[in-house]
């Protein structure tokens, strides 16, 4: 008997999201359906304006559907109560964004462990997890500085410990090598892929950067609110 297929991080079936700005309708998407599995990093291409953000949004809980059906980590959220919508996000969902979003006044060990005691971790076991993850992500000897003491670089992996600090089983990035110089972006994306095929969750990565998307298991391209071609 073969075993069973891992389970769908996420799973968008024939999404649709319009939006109505005075007596206009806007279709931003158009029956989008993809999956993301367990330690795969699934890339998103295509124009501004084709619907990536709104998709983002929606694959991340901060928005909800007009139509379909938006499953993270085996629960459908269209069954949820918002505050259970939110509790999912919360347990489920990293974002990383093109800008690291730090706290300034705080450390890189505080700015990932924060995340962590906000969810009722205890104090000394949320620094404990920073420090494992700043160590995995090359910063262990940066815990105790703030985010105008690190590099573009080393900010977006103090980032991307942060969004990984609460164990997601979905981690939704949009452009998050965007803000950095070309050297920089590789070996940021370079250790992001690394996290991801190495670990039990799975990405969802926008980006205009073509030479990062083609480094990706799987690329789609976005066109007018659907997906038009998947690339592998």
């Amino acid at each position: 008997m073969s075993e069973a297929a891992p389970r769908a991080m996420l799973a968008m079936r024939d999404v649709v999201r319009t939006y109505r700005q005075a007596n206009e309708r806007l279709d931003v998407l158009k029956g989008v359906t993809l999956v993301v599995a367990p330690g795969e990093l699934v890339g998103l291409v295509g124009p501004s304006g084709a619907g990536k953000s709104t998709l983002l949004h929606l694959a991340g809980l901060l928005e909800k559907p007009d139509g379909g059906t938006v499953t993270v980590d085996g629960e459908d959220a269209s069954r949820l109560s918002d505050g259970d919508r939110t509790a999912l996000r919360r347990r489920a969902i990293g974002f990383v964004y093109q800008f690291h979003h730090l706290l300034p006044e705080f450390s890189a060990l505080e700015n990932v462990a924060m995340p962590q005691m906000i969810a009722g971790v205890p104090g000394r076991r949320a620094r404990d997890r920073a420090e494992e993850l700043l160590a995995r992500v090359g910063l262990g000897a940066r815990l105790t500085h703030r985010p105008a003491r690190l590099s573009g670089g080393e900010q977006q992996r103090t980032a991307i410990a942060r969004a990984l600090a609460n164990g997601p089983r979905l981690l939704v990035a949009d452009e998050p090598t965007g803000n950095l110089d070309h050297r920089t972006a590789d070996e940021v994306f370079s250790m992001l892929a690394g996290l991801v095929r190495g670990g039990d969750f799975g990405a969802l990565v926008a980006t205009h950067n073509l030479e990062i998307a083609g480094r990706m298991d799987r690329v789609l391209e976005m066109r007018d609110g659907r997906i038009v071609e998947q690339i592998r």
